[in-house]
């Protein structure tokens, strides 16, 4: 189960949306409103919203979609009653509100709409609703024993919209690649060669890296808004744990001295080190591992890694 939070100022458009024939929409549950037909729900919403005039969002509306496998359980009833608790846990309460099932898609999913402005005239809280609404959502599907989705494994890529759908893209081509690059330079290049520009964020006037964007299609993403795992720190160890796995099964170089060179050899980048930190310092600037860290190399000193 998860749910989606939206707010507005536009009571019809949110009624005629969620109560759309071309859906085929069953209004489950409702309080508080007279439901003959769309526009007097929206004049309830209003009216009702008119206690408060100072607040200019007080349209809410909230998508709760759940999996496909879980269909056979979740009829009208019950999907209600989830609805009507998910409410409850969120601190919505008291107000008008119409629960709105679809039948548009594979998977169950129904739309609440409800007044921020509630039956007294005060305003329903939003402080916090996102990282509420996570922890609610997990403590809801634990309950009823509902289907469990895995995050972006489950993603209908056909069905997301810009920039959603580069971001996804991006979120498999990063999964794909930080898993088996040994160092920035062959990631950057990996990533350079599928359409993707990496640029980093240093602090201030410093070397110190703070922050990594990647740009695809015209869109810009920091990496922890592609996905947790993908922020420059993670991305860097995940690369220095690849390094190091890859050169635990490297043969020594004395038992091939003919066959490795460790200067002009394809897998040069991976025996230098992840950042290229232990490059001779004959080697050409251009063949030498491309290193984030270090904007004046003549400037920096070698760092000692220890693994």
């Amino acid at each position: 189960m998860i749910a989606k939070i939206m707010k507005g100022s536009d009571f019809r458009g949110v009624v005629y949306y969620i109560l759309n024939d071309e859906k085929g929409t069953k209004i489950i549950d409702a309080d508080g409103l007279f439901l003959e037909n769309n526009d007097t729900i929206a004049q309830g919403f209003i009216g009702q919203a008119q206690m408060n005039p100072r607040v200019t969002k007080a349209v809410g509306h909230i998508a709760l979609s759940f999996s496909k496998e879980d269909s056979p359980r979740l009829n009208n009833t019950v999907m209600a009653q989830i609805a009507r608790e998910y409410m409850e846990k969120m601190g919505i309460r008291d107000t008008q509100y119409i629960i709105g099932r679809h039948f548009d898609k594979e998977h169950p999913h129904v739309h609440i709409a409800f007044n921020r402005i509630d039956n007294n005239g005060k305003t329903i809280s939003d402080r916090n609703d996102r990282f509420r609404n996570k922890r609610i959502c997990k403590e809801l599907t634990k309950k009823y024993g509902l289907h469990c989705a895995n995050g972006k494994e489950q993603v209908k890529i056909h069905r997301l919209r810009e920039p959603d759908k580069t971001r996804y893209m991006l979120y498999q081509i990063l999964k794909t690649e930080v898993g088996r690059c040994g160092n920035w330079n062959v990631l950057v290049n990996n990533l350079k060669r599928q359409g993707v520009d990496v640029e980093f964020k240093y602090k201030g006037s410093t070397d110190e890296i703070q922050d990594i964007v990647f740009s695809m299609n015209g869109y810009r993403f920091n990496g922890s808004k592609v996905d947790r795992l993908f922020s420059y720190s993670k991305i860097d160890m995940a690369l220095r744990l690849n390094n190091h796995e890859e050169r635990q099964t490297q043969p020594h170089p004395q038992a091939n001295r003919e066959e490795i060179s460790p200067i002009s050899n394809s897998g040069g980048d991976l025996i230098n080190g992840s950042l290229g930190l232990f490059a001779p310092n004959n080697v050409p600037e251009e063949q030498q591992p491309y290193d984030p860290y270090l904007r004046n190399k003549k400037k920096k000193k070698q760092r000692k890694i220890n693994w």
